[in-house]
């Protein structure tokens, strides 16, 4: 599984022109599932993620976590995070097919849910527009 993180001040997700999911303070987290990847990794990065420390504190040191500083998750599958860029024309044989990635998408965000946090998320599968305001910017990819 893999994670693109961006501390943002806000963030959204518009599928055909109406907003589906939306931030304030938090994480805007692009998320791809792997053919390999299991309930206990997706487990895993929910507790990796939520428990990040990147928001600064008041020594302007990056030491705070997200409950810390009462932030939310805008969570959209991202499936181009397994890109085969061999060549130039991007290919995503190495993706999860939609049976194991949908699932797995829904359970790390049930696992953030779990923690006490406020998870909004796009739609597995559709066209979305993502905006975002980044904070910092901040941005860490992570793979579990």
């Amino acid at each position: 599984m893999r994670a693109v993180v961006t501390r943002v001040k806000n963030a959204r997700v518009e599928i055909e022109g109406k907003v589906n999911g939306s931030i304030e303070r938090g994480f805007l987290v692009l998320l791809g599932v792997g053919p390999e990847d299991t309930a206990s990794i997706a487990d895993k990065m929910a507790d990796k993620i939520c428990g990040l420390r990147i928001f600064e504190d008041e020594n302007g040191k990056m030491n705070l976590n997200l409950a810390a500083v009462g932030g939310s998750l805008l969570v959209v599958s991202q499936f181009t995070l397994y890109a085969d860029t061999s060549s130039r024309r991007p290919g995503f044989s190495r993706a999860a097919k939609p049976g194991l990635a949908v699932p797995l998408y829904e359970r790390f965000m049930a696992q953030c849910r779990a923690k006490d946090f406020r998870v909004e998320h796009g739609e597995f599968g559709a066209d979305m527009q993502v905006f975002s305001q980044n904070d910092g910017p901040v941005t860490i990819l992570l793979e579990v």
